[in-house]
């Protein structure tokens, strides 16, 4: 029976030193950490900026002077 070829794909390149692994992974991590909480927090504000846009329109109406009530606020005329 024939051997069967591998499907993992070999390391190409001369070995690195331990310390230069060390380092490319660690600023690789940091690299990747940033990404994810780049991504999380636009998530998250758009989020915030989607639900709270108008009831912060609304708080800032009641507010204000002179005193409207709220039928006012939310009344398109």
């Amino acid at each position: 029976m024939a051997s069967r070829p591998s499907l993992k794909p070999k390391p190409k390149g001369g070995k690195k030193s331990s310390s230069a692994a060390d380092e490319e992974s660690t600023s690789a991590t940091a690299v990747r950490l940033v990404k994810e909480w780049t991504t999380w927090t636009m998530k998250t504000t758009k989020v915030v900026a989607h639900y709270g846009f108008i009831p912060l329109i609304i708080v800032v109406g009641m507010n204000s002077e002179p005193k409207p009530t709220i039928a006012q606020l939310l009344s398109p005329f």
